[in-house]
């Protein structure tokens, strides 16, 4: 039997927080609800935003106006 070696999930390293941070899930409630109160626009157009220029955050921020 062969040992097997256990990986840490990429939410657990700097880089993948860091990564995660730069995106807007837009299946995520608490996300796009986090979107929306810091752009002071409604849930309703971070989501379209999100689904008119990715889920970048720079750009779907840029896109609501911030």
């Amino acid at each position: 039997m062969a040992a097997t070696k256990k990986t840490a999930p990429a939410a657990k390293s700097a880089r993948g927080r860091k990564q995660d941070r730069a995106r807007v899930a837009s299946g995520q409630d608490y996300e796009v609800r986090y979107e929306a109160k810091k752009s002071g626009r409604s849930a309703s157009a971070v989501k379209k935003a999100v689904k008119k220029v990715g889920n970048s955050r720079k750009k779907v921020e840029r896109k609501l106006g911030r």
